[in-house]
C-alpha cells in the first residue's frame, strides 16, 4: 500500500466528513490545541467541548493560566475526570512562560520537554498547530494502521516505536499534507474504524484494507468490561474533591468525614489526593485544594513528563 493511495483517500474523506470541532477551525492557536489534546485524553468529545470553551475563555493564553493558582485550575477542570491533567496544564503554562516567552514552542524537542507533555501530545501539537510532518499516534490511529496495513484486528494496549514507524510511512512527504493525513487517520479510527463495530462499508480505504481483504468482516476489538465506579476509591476521591472544589479555603476534617461512611476507604482516598498533589493539609485537621490560599510549605514536586 503506497502512502499516496492510503493518505490521499483518507484525507479526501476527512475533508468531506470530518466532525466540526472548534479546535480544528482555521486560526485556532497552538495553546488552544494543546488544551484540547490534554482534555481529550480518556475523555469523550461531548464532555470536553463545554470545558474547553470555558477554560479558554478564562485563560486564553499560557500566561493567563500561569498567573492563577493550581486550585483554580482544579476547580475549572470540574468533573472531566483525571484532575491531575489540570495541574499538568498549569505546570505546562508556567514552563511555556518561563522558557518560551509565553508562546507554545513549535520544535518537537521543546514540546517534549514541557511538563506533562508526552510523545502523542507533542506530535499532535507540532502537526495540528504548526503543520509539521510527524506521526501522531493514538489508539484510533494504531487500530486503523494495524488493520489496513498489517491485517490484524487490534494493535494492543500501548504505543510502540514500530507504530510510529508504520504510521510515518503512510504520511505524504509535504508537511501540510502530512498533518492533514494525521488528522484524517485519527478521525477515521474515531468514527468509522471503531474497535467493536467498524463501519467498513463507509470506509474510504475498504478496498485496500488488508484486514478487510483477509475476510474479517464481523465486529471485533477489545471486549474489556467497563470499569466499575460505584463504591470504588475513584468515587470517594471524586466526592472529596467535589466538596473541596466547591469550598473557599480549608475544609475541616469533620466535613470531609461526612462524604463517605467507610473511614478506611475515605482516609485512603484523601491520602491519595494529597499524594497526587491535588489537595494539601492545612494545620492538623483541615484540607484544601493545592495552592488555595497562602503557602503552607515548600513547593510541590513537579508532576513530571508522564502523559
Amino acid at each position: 500500500m503506497t502512502e499516496a493511495t492510503f493518505a490521499g483517500r483518507v484525507s479526501r474523506w476527512y475533508e468531506q466528513n470530518a466532525r466540526d470541532l472548534p479546535w480544528r477551525h482555521p486560526g485556532v492557536g497552538a495553546w488552544a490545541i494543546l488544551v484540547s489534546e490534554v482534555m481529550l485524553q480518556q475523555t469523550p468529545v461531548a464532555r470536553v467541548l463545554p470545558a474547553w470553551h470555558a477554560w479558554l475563555e478564562r485563560w486564553p493564553t499560557p500566561a493567563a493560566l500561569a498567573q492563577d493558582s493550581p486550585a483554580e485550575a482544579i476547580r475549572m477542570w470540574g468533573r472531566l475526570g483525571y484532575p491531575r491533567r489540570a495541574l499538568r496544564l498549569r505546570e505546562c503554562a508556567v514552563a511555556i512562560v518561563a522558557r518560551h516567552g509565553g508562546t507554545v514552542p513549535d520544535r518537537l524537542d521543546q514540546l517534549l520537554a514541557l511538563p506533562g507533555v508526552g510523545t502523542y501530545t507533542a506530535r499532535a501539537v507540532a502537526a495540528f498547530a504548526y503543520g509539521q510532518r510527524h506521526p501522531v499516534v493514538d489508539t484510533n490511529v494504531r487500530r486503523v494502521v494495524c488493520r489496513a496495513v498489517a491485517g490484524e484486528p487490534d494493535a494492543g494496549p500501548a504505543t510502540r516505536p514500530a507504530d510510529l514507524v508504520a504510521t510515518e510511512e503512510l504520511l505524504p512527504a509535504e508537511p501540510a499534507a502530512a498533518a492533514l493525513a494525521s488528522a484524517a487517520i485519527m478521525e477515521l479510527g474515531a468514527v468509522i474504524c471503531t474497535a467493536r463495530a467498524p463501519r467498513c462499508d463507509a470506509c474510504p480505504v475498504e478496498t485496500i484494507c488488508a484486514w478487510r481483504a483477509s475476510g474479517q468482516v464481523a465486529p471485533v476489538g477489545p471486549t474489556r468490561r467497563p470499569q466499575r465506579y460505584a463504591g470504588t476509591d475513584r468515587q470517594v476521591r471524586g466526592l472529596l474533591l467535589g466538596l473541596l472544589r466547591e469550598s473557599t479555603g480549608p475544609v475541616p476534617q469533620q466535613r470531609l468525614d461526612q462524604v463517605w461512611a467507610d473511614e478506611v476507604q475515605r482516609a485512603r482516598a484523601l491520602a491519595g489526593l494529597v499524594t497526587d498533589g491535588l489537595v494539601e493539609p492545612v494545620g492538623e485537621a483541615s484540607f484544601r485544594l493545592l495552592g488555595d490560599g497562602p503557602p503552607t510549605g515548600p513547593d510541590p514536586v513537579p508532576l513530571g513528563q508522564a502523559e
